[in-house]
């Protein structure tokens, strides 16, 4: 049976990138770079929004602001170009030019239900922050990781990850610290249908 992660990478505010910023806001450090290699392969699922972002930047569309890929970056972009992933678009279409990418037409939540299933490994989502919402609201996800980056985004920040979640406790079972800067934090989600009458001493 596969184990869905949802993995998000956020300022501390919340937001998944900020207008101007480079990518993790400039603030990977080697230990948090070494520690992302280090990572079990994992089969990829996203939306169209993100594919079109990340297969833009593996055919060499950089982003605003930026001059080129570091070293650290363009390894990464190559790693996802190499991993399996899964697109669940309606408005995609096939075949897509991203090596290794399928498109998915079906019900997101009930293919993610049946590939944890049938499959083995690590299903991890990246960006995509209304299927990571609709694969939690379902009660799939086994893992919930956010990596939290000293920034504050305030002006600039775009994508607020939590808008529309529901109420989730999240029962922390591991968390690290990069670079005397960077956490991250791992915890197995609980979707509440209500928050609890009294907090839990």
């Amino acid at each position: 049976m596969a184990e869905l992660l949802v993995d998000f990478i956020t300022s501390l505010d919340g937001y998944a990138s900020g207008e101007g910023w480079p990518g993790f806001w400039g603030l990977e450090g080697p230990e948090y770079l070494a520690w992302l290699e280090e990572q079990p392969e994992v089969t990829y699922l996203m939306g169209a929004n993100t594919y079109r972002l990340m297969s833009g930047f593996s055919a060499g569309e950089l982003p605003a602001g930026t001059d080129e890929f570091t070293e650290d970056e363009q390894d990464s972009i190559d790693g996802l170009t190499r991993a399996t992933k899964f697109v669940f678009s309606t408005t995609l279409e096939e075949p897509l030019a991203w090596a290794n990418s399928t498109v998915v037409r079906d019900d997101a939540v009930e293919t993610v239900r049946a590939m944890k299933v049938d499959d083995a490994g690590i299903l991890s989502t990246i960006g995509s922050l209304s299927l990571a919402r609709a694969l939690l609201q379902a009660g799939l996800v086994d893992r919930f990781r956010v990596g939290m980056f000293p920034v504050i985004t305030g002006a600039t920040g775009a994508e607020r990850i939590y808008d529309g979640y529901p109420d989730v406790a999240l029962d922390m079972i591991g968390s690290h610290t990069f670079d005397n800067r960077i956490q991250v934090v791992e915890y197995r989600p609980r979707v509440l249908e209500r928050p609890p009458l009294a907090a839990t001493r």
